[in-house]
């Protein structure tokens, strides 16, 4: 599966019957509803998780100190008849409200992270980070190894995120509060 397999339905009641029935039968898979769409993408690439591994030992520190869980695999739920997201990685309060066992609350969460393939670049750069911000979550990061660049957004709205900080891969940037922490681009792409 080079492209990810995408269902466009109208009807909303539709849509989450769908959605759950795909949930149930791709196990392997990365199933989301991205703005009305059900998309069906193959597990991220081994480059793809190493580079979430590799920021996952930058954060784990802060993270523990600060009593955050760091998640991968884990859905969030932006809110009723919207999209439902798989993001790489979310940071959430040890015990995140939760919609149901398998989706946290959107607003529960401190970061939502993706990295970029393919198949996802719309998706990641403009799609998800505007619901998010619609939804409240803080901190929106993107890793874009395909474009060699770094985007944190933050400082949601209804209109999208207001604040962005874009670096090229492999310089350092600052990553806020409740982080306050500098990340070291560059350990994410050596491999």
């Amino acid at each position: 599966m080079d492209r990810p397999v995408t269902y466009q339905i109208t009807d909303q009641t539709e849509v989450e019957r769908l959605y759950l029935e795909l949930v149930d039968r791709f196990e392997k898979h990365r199933i989301e509803i991205i703005d009305g769409r059900i998309v069906v993408r193959e597990l991220p690439t081994l480059t793809h998780a190493r580079i979430i591994y590799q920021l996952l030992l930058q954060l784990i520190s802060v993270a523990t100190e600060q009593g955050l869980e760091l998640l991968q695999e884990a859905k969030i739920f932006l809110n009723a008849q919207a999209d439902r997201y798989e993001p790489d990685l979310i940071a959430v309060p040890a015990k995140a409200r939760q919609w149901d066992p398998n989706h946290v609350y959107a607003d529960s969460t401190f970061l939502v992270v993706e990295v970029v393939s393919p198949s996802s670049i719309k998706d990641d750069h403009v799609i998800k980070p505007r619901n998010c911000a619609r939804a409240g979550v803080p901190l929106y990061l993107v890793i874009d190894a395909l474009d060699d660049k770094v985007r944190l957004l933050s400082r949601p709205s209804e209109d999208g995120y207001t604040h962005e900080v874009s670096v090229k891969l492999g310089d350092p940037f600052d990553l806020p509060a409740p982080w306050n922490l500098t990340i070291d681009t560059g350990r994410l792409i050596e491999m």
